[in-house]
């Protein structure tokens, strides 16, 4: 080998030699991408500022990465700031870096670190996105469900935008760089502190400040700082509350007083109006029985209507005691809402807090100025109203009604065919039977205008008297008669003979004359019970005293026989002169009637 190529052998290195000298002369590449290190601003240049991070260069950040939401930029030269290293070296030699990147790194580093330990993180909404809304927790982004803003669904999110709220960590992936956070568990917890400390102090009587959270037809749900109550409408304020909307909003601050309270169940009932005066109280001097006051009418319902006196105290006008005659009538065609009115007390309970009042007191009482005008048995004259099943309605002065009953409409005819006669719309006349003022009932009656045929008929006729009847109707039970007076009247089938077997209605007849004893004279039913039975016995008791009697030695079918032929002698004398009296009527008749044809024919020769 020469000696020129053992020379450049010696001087050429290898490969190896070359890459390890170059390694010396440079130094090692350093391994600081995707790190965050700590840099000092040098320079602002337009939009970016110039960051040296200790490299053979320097590194530019847009200034916009250092600039809050609607502020200035928050960096000067000479700040310190922490900033991530993308890149070595772009093409110009220059160090790639990020505030932003290094801002979250620096974020979710302190996030996982709170997720592990199950603490809160600070952060903002700033935004709505579909199913919920961004959070900004200071340079991470993460989601809020809708479902996890508050304790109860909120329907305006306005008041929480871009403000510092705490937030609990739900879920977190780094590598797919998502964050579910909630409000609502952080809420829960604190609920759930602040609820422990309130009911451990919580008693009935205690007045507390809280919040509105709900209201309903029935009353509003009161937040008292971890725990609910319920405002009763009723117990809002002293006066009439239609609906607790009317004087409540949701979110309104308001002082309430515990009314009731259950350790057991955990309600509580609240109360506002508990915590003003009661204007119920001596209200029964303030609002005596029968005197007048105005008031104004709040409420009307189907059973009457309420009047306010005063703030916080009402009455009740019940429907039946707002007019005399209206009965079948909404209180709503008599009354109108808000409308003055002027009223009568009628009863005051202070304890129930109750007062009635009354309308139609103030007018006159009609039933009570019928009867002055009107007095029982005087006669009224009207038209029939209404024909019921009972009766005729009709209607009398002071729009008042009177009622005819079937059973006063006739003296003779049945009450159903009676009442065939009259019609809706008919003037008919009545005589006043009886007027109930307290009632407000008024009796009339259409057959007292004339006589009672059957008073008449028993004029002068007592029980135990003999009548002559005519037979009307032959019935199993007996016999319906008519005396000749014409009173109706009845024989019971046991009454018709004194003998039994002559007890036989059958052996009647339709038309025939009987004679009777009266047994009773019944008003009532305007009828005559009659005998026929105690007119034998009678009749046998007179022939034994007029002809002797057994113990004299005559018996008893000789006694009958002298009575009967007696009594056969009576009718044949008395036949006898009504059949002279009869011949001497028609005798004097024919003289009549002989002079007057004498007189015709002496005209007749004079003419």
């Amino acid at each position: 080998m020469s000696e020129t190529s053992t020379v450049s052998e010696t001087l050429t290195p290898s490969r190896e030699e070359f890459a390890a000298l170059l390694e010396e002369t440079l130094g090692p590449k350093p391994k600081i991408e995707g790190t965050v290190v700590r840099g000092r601003v040098v320079a602002i240049d337009g939009e970016e500022a110039v960051i040296d991070v200790g490299l053979k260069s320097e590194g530019r950040v847009p200034l916009k990465e250092f600039t809050p939401p609607g502020g200035q930029p928050e960096i000067q030269v000479g700040d310190v700031v922490e900033v991530y290293i993308e890149r070595y070296e772009n093409r110009s030699g220059e160090v790639v870096l990020s505030r932003d990147k290094a801002r979250r790194e620096e974020c979710w580093n302190r996030l996982e670190e709170a997720y592990k330990k199950g603490e809160k993180v600070t952060g903002a909404i700033f935004g709505r996105v579909k199913g919920g809304f961004a959070v900004d927790l200071g340079g991470a982004v993460a989601f809020l469900p809708g479902s996890q803003v508050d304790i109860r669904p909120m329907r305006n999110v306005g008041a929480l935008l871009n403000k510092p709220e705490p937030f609990l960590i739900l879920k977190m992936d780094r590598r797919r760089g998502n964050i579910v956070v909630s409000r609502r568990a952080v809420l829960e917890e604190s609920r759930a502190e602040q609820r422990k400390e309130l009911l451990a102090s919580l008693h009935e009587g205690q007045v507390l400040e809280g919040v509105v959270k709900n209201i309903t037809e029935y009353g509003a749900f009161v937040d008292l700082g971890g725990v609910d109550g319920l405002l009763h409408v009723t117990d809002i304020a002293w006066r009439r509350i239609n609906n607790p909307s009317e004087v409540l909003q949701v979110g309104q601050t308001v002082r309430v007083k515990v009314i009731r309270y259950n350790p057991e169940t955990g309600r509580i009932s609240l109360g506002m109006k508990q915590l003003e005066p009661d204007p119920w109280e001596g209200v029964a001097l303030k609002y005596p029985v029968g005197a007048k006051f105005k008031g104004r009418v709040t409420n009307i319902t189907d059973y009457g209507a309420f009047v306010e006196l005063e703030p916080g105290v009402e009455g009740l006008i019940h429907v039946s005691e707002m007019s005399w005659t209206k009965k079948n009538i909404h209180p709503s065609k008599i009354v109108s809402t808000s409308q003055e009115v002027e009223v009568v007390v009628l009863e005051v309970d202070e304890a129930k807090h109750r007062i009635s009042l009354g309308l139609k007191q103030l007018l006159p009482n009609p039933w009570e100025e019928f009867l002055e005008r009107h007095p029982v048995g005087s006669v009224v004259e009207g038209e029939v109203k209404n024909i019921t099943e009972f009766g005729l309605f009709i209607g009398l002065e002071g729009d008042i009604d009177g009622l005819v009953h079937l059973s006063d409409l006739s003296w003779t005819e049945p009450p159903e065919q009676a009442v065939t006669k009259y019609q809706k719309g008919q003037l008919v006349k009545a005589v006043v039977l009886d007027v109930d003022v307290e009632k407000e009932r008024i009796a009339l009656g259409i057959k007292q205008l004339e006589e009672d045929p059957f008073k008449k008929a028993v004029e002068g006729l007592k029980k135990g008297d003999r009548v002559t009847c005519i037979i009307k109707a032959v019935t199993p039970q007996g016999l319906e008669v008519e005396t000749v007076s014409g009173a109706a009247g009845f024989i019971r089938k046991a009454e018709l003979a004194k003998d039994r077997r002559e007890q036989r209605p059958e052996r009647f007849a339709v038309g025939e004359k009987v004679d009777a004893l009266v047994t009773q004279i019944d008003h009532k039913e305007r009828r005559l019970a009659l005998s026929i039975k105690q007119l034998e016995i009678e009749e046998e008791k007179a022939a034994l005293e007029a002809f002797g009697s057994a113990d004299s030695g005559a018996s008893l079918g000789e006694i009958l026989g002298a009575a009967l032929r007696q009594k056969q002698e009576e009718l044949a004398r008395k036949q006898a002169e009504a059949e002279r009296a009869a011949q001497s009527q028609a005798e004097e008749a024919g003289e009549d009637q002989a002079g007057g044809n004498a007189a015709g024919e002496g005209a007749d020769k004079g003419s």
